[in-house]
């Protein structure tokens, strides 16, 4: 698989929104390496759009009162 087919089976996975045969499918064909390195990716934009959330919340005064 690319390395985009790879990122794109582990949104599926990040959501858990993937049925049995295409997960069979890409258990088959996916690059350790890829799925590595899609995850960390994955997991690194994760925590950073919480935190960006989080400052903009705090900062527009919602969470303050």
């Amino acid at each position: 698989m690319s390395f985009v087919q790879t990122v794109k089976a582990i949104a599926w996975a990040f959501f858990g929104v993937r049925r049995g045969a295409g997960y069979e499918e890409d258990v088959a064909k996916l690059n350790p390496v890829h799925v590595i390195i899609a995850g960390v990716i994955a997991a690194v934009l994760f925590v950073l759009v919480l935190v960006l959330l989080v400052q903009w919340v705090i900062g527009s005064g919602v969470a303050g009162s």
